[in-house]
């Protein structure tokens, strides 16, 4: 009798095939695709990363580059922007590196590389905008206003730029009118003799920033050295059980946890049990009842006599 032959499951016994690699365009046309929409949903920490995966399959790619240098300065991380831009002084990333500079707080640098691009870049709003703030910011308030009504003119008013250049405008305007006639309305409303004395007064040596933050960098000294005083806390009476006084009433044992016997003034002021004066063993007390007798003399037994 011939026997059915026996079925093999697929794949057993047979070697498995090595997966085949990704290309590299493949894998770049993926990265991009999920660089655009974390983008897209305003996760750019995350879009940090995957740019730093494009740049290690390919570290020249200009785009990706422009991408991170965009990315590094929407999440403020400008010393990150700067390296990255590096000594490159070419125009395209000359208007970058300015504003990261700008707000590095190095106006001094941010200023040299604007002046260069206003040059190139003449009457772009992106280099009008960070020339007029870092004018504000160095104290120019004549050329920021001229600046900011500028960017007035040509906005749409419907616009969220048009709200912000009016802000600036008006805080720059405000600036300015103090330091042409504002401080001297101020001088006439301080009393005489506090005029007669800043009249007298030499001029002053540094800047009045850093006069502040020299000011401030003391106080903050003192404040280390001083000790530091312990506020006491507001008791909440809600938590005060009833019939005691915050302040008055004496804290309870912090003891009474324990055992008696575990607690350190146990025995302290008593004496033991039988100490001093007791009755010892086998010393009989006076009035110590009579031991009970075996039997009963001179009484009658109740008990029936048996007949004889």
């Amino acid at each position: 009798m011939a026997t059915a032959p026996t079925r093999r499951k697929p794949g057993l016994g047979t070697k498995c095939q090595p997966k085949q690699p990704i290309p590299m365009e493949e894998r770049l046309r993926r990265l991009f695709t999920t660089l655009c929409a974390q983008i897209d949903g305003g996760h750019f920490l995350n879009a940090i990363k995957t740019c730093h995966k494009i740049l290690r399959l390919d570290h020249t790619d200009t785009d990706a580059l422009q991408t991170k240098l965009f990315l590094l300065l929407q999440t403020e991380q400008y010393e990150a922007a700067l390296s990255l831009i590096g000594d490159n002084t070419s125009d395209h990333r000359a208007f970058e590196k300015a504003y990261a500079l700008y707000r590095f707080h190095k106006e001094e640098e941010a200023s040299s590389v604007l002046q260069e691009l206003k040059q190139t870049r003449k009457g772009q709003r992106g280099v009008l905008h960070l020339d007029a703030q870092l004018n504000y910011r160095q104290g120019s308030y004549q050329i920021s206003l001229e600046l900011y009504s500028e960017l007035l003119e040509t906005a749409d008013p419907q616009s969220e730029e048009y709200s912000d250049v009016l802000t600036n405008l008006t805080a720059s305007q405000k600036h300015l009118d103090f330091i042409n006639t504002g401080f001297l309305h101020a001088l006439d409303e301080l009393p005489t003799s506090v005029v007669s004395s800043i009249e007298t007064l030499p001029p002053p040596t540094s800047h009045p920033t850093q006069l502040a933050l020299e000011s401030h960098s003391t106080q903050s000294k003192q404040s280390e050295e001083e000790p530091a005083v312990s506020k006491a806390k507001k008791v909440r009476m809600k938590r005060v059980p009833k019939g005691v006084v915050p302040g008055v009433t004496p804290p309870p044992d912090p003891e009474r946890w324990l055992k008696k016997s575990e607690r350190s003034n146990y025995n302290q002021g008593k004496k033991r049990k039988g100490a001093g004066g007791g009755a010892t063993q086998g010393v009989v007390a006076d009035n110590a009842p009579p031991p009970p007798s075996a039997g009963r003399t001179g009484g009658t037994s109740k008990g029936k006599k048996k007949k004889s």
